[in-house]
């Protein structure tokens, strides 16, 4: 559970958050009106005035960038590196895991052929072995 939580969902939420908050309407750091209190009542002119200024864009959009992005030192879930085990059963264990990530990876990489917007945020290839902020 806790490889799972410090590489996978740790990727699944955290990747992508330039490719969604990246694009400012999708998620607002701020709000400058309360939300609609009833249906059908939103007008553009109310939208517009509840978004929030420029610089206010663009400190959201700066840190959606930077916490999306990979440390140049990444190491990604297949690469686990062997030189920390020196007994068989690690050493083995630790091989059918990457052999297992590969074949997962494959079978992402299969399912987003022609895909119009591929999901590659779980591509254990893909994928930091651990948090890196």
């Amino acid at each position: 559970m806790v490889m799972f939580t410090c590489s996978a969902q740790h990727a699944a939420v955290n990747s992508g958050q330039y490719d969604f908050y990246g694009w400012m309407p999708n998620g607002p750091p701020t709000m400058q009106e309360p939300p609609p209190t009833e249906k059908g009542t939103v007008t553009e002119e109310r939208i517009l005035k509840t978004l929030p200024g420029i610089s206010i864009i663009i400190l959201g959009m700066a840190t959606s960038w930077v916490l999306s992005m990979q440390a140049h030192d990444s190491s990604f879930l297949p690469d686990f590196k062997r030189k920390y085990f020196t007994e068989h059963m690690p050493c083995d264990k630790i091989g059918i895991f990457q052999k297992k990530l590969l074949k997962l990876s494959k079978e992402i990489n299969k399912r987003n052929e022609g895909a119009d917007l591929p999901y590659t945020y779980l591509d254990p290839k893909l994928v930091e072995n651990s948090v890196s902020i």
